[in-house]
């Protein structure tokens, strides 16, 4: 069983998993004209705490997420009428055989090992002129997870390394927003908003 598949049914408790995604979320909203025509994919969406912010301003949102433990408990929170879908998958490797108006994601690209073919993948996901709107750690110093940095790929990103990446990757329109610095006792770490568009 993964770490997250461990993690699942306390994930929605941190206060600062609630207050990442709702900046996040706040921060999309305030980057990306969102409107009720979009279909859009969470990336490793975990149990919907930015999928649930961003569901009422679009169409449908599919969750994806390597853990099924995670994707179950985001399920349970679904209401009738509510327009999500779910696929337990690495979309890197097992692509999805559709195309969506946009792509968000919330602190999962740092557990992504190669951020160039992540980006690519995502941008093969995307419809003409779709966007990415993606929410990760500025450069840090491997301190930020006080538990430990197993399955952590990357200690943050270096916006202008990410842009370059996201250029080659085929990514236009390349901005960033800084949405929340998380403070802890041992030091500061800024969570960036980088925007894109196909």
């Amino acid at each position: 069983m993964s770490r997250c598949d461990t993690a699942a049914a306390e994930s929605d408790k941190g206060d600062m998993r609630q207050q990442i995604a709702a900046e996040t979320a706040t921060a999309i909203r305030r980057n990306i004209p969102l409107h009720d025509t979009m279909e859009l994919l969470d990336f490793g969406a975990g149990t919907g705490l930015l999928t649930y912010r961003i569901l009422p301003h679009v169409r449908s949102l599919t969750a994806v997420d390597t853990s099924a433990k995670m994707l179950e408990v985001l399920q349970r929170k679904s209401t009738p009428g509510q327009r999500i879908e779910t696929a337990c998958r690495d979309i890197t490797k097992m692509p999805l055989n559709r195309k969506f108006d946009g792509i968000i994601s919330s602190m999962a690209m740092h557990h992504v090992e190669d951020t160039a073919a992540f980006l690519a993948a995502l941008y093969e996901h995307l419809r003409p002129g779709g966007f990415i709107a993606l929410a990760d750690l500025d450069k840090e110093d491997g301190s930020f997870h006080t538990r430990g940095n197993e399955g952590v790929f990357h200690f943050g990103f270096d916006r202008d390394t990410l842009r370059e990446t996201a250029k080659a990757a085929g990514f236009s329109q390349i901005g960033f927003d800084t949405v929340l610095t998380i403070r802890k006792s041992h030091g500061d770490f800024p969570v960036f908003l980088m925007t894109a568009c196909a």
